[in-house]
């Protein structure tokens, strides 16, 4: 994955030295999270987030789960090898 140069949160954040913000990264998680949980999911929180490192528009980077118990994963966003940020979330399964 990547973000766009052209994302519109880039602008303001920071002018001249753009970086990704944290909520752009956190909603990117929460995106990917029922292909790791298998299932539809309602992120219910983030109880624990630490950004280690920016991330830079057009960087490549991955997000990488590990679960946890029923309902709660860790996760870490990694580019080129770093770890830019980890965490974990809480979610429950959406049912139709």
């Amino acid at each position: 994955m990547k973000i766009a140069a052209s994302h519109p949160a880039l602008p303001g954040h920071f002018p001249g030295s753009p970086v990704v913000p944290g909520v752009v990264l956190l909603e990117l998680v929460a995106n990917a999270l029922p292909r790791h949980a298998g299932c539809a999911t309602r992120v219910t929180g983030f109880p624990a987030v630490k950004f280690l490192a920016p991330l830079l528009p057009e960087h490549e980077f991955e997000i990488v789960f590990v679960a946890k118990q029923p309902g709660r994963a860790a996760f870490e966003i990694i580019s080129a090898g770093e770890k830019l940020a980890s965490g974990s979330v809480n979610y429950s399964e959406v049912r139709s």
